[in-house]
């Protein structure tokens, strides 16, 4: 219970930080996390194709293609939030 009362007040609080930030700072960081959700979508895309063939290989290649999606991805998030904080 605790846990939950822990995670509510967070992200209260992390509402009221977005609020502060101007309209264009919260635009280019809801842009990096689009782009991020996309690349995390397709990287779980090309981990499910790896996880259904039969090709040990090509699904090893697609494990790593998936796993530098994911890095990819992260690097955006980062990438757009220290844009937006760097914003004034």
């Amino acid at each position: 219970m605790k846990k939950i009362v822990l995670v509510a007040a967070a992200a209260g609080l992390m509402s009221v930080a977005a609020c502060s930030k101007s309209p264009e700072a919260a635009a280019v960081e809801n842009n990096a996390d689009m782009l991020a959700d996309n690349l995390e979508m397709q990287a779980d895309n090309m981990e499910a194709m790896a996880d259904n063939t039969s090709n040990g290989i090509a699904a090893e290649a697609m494990e790593n293609a998936s796993d530098n999606l994911e890095d990819a991805a992260s690097n955006v998030r980062d990438a757009g939030e220290e844009k937006a904080d760097n914003m004034h």
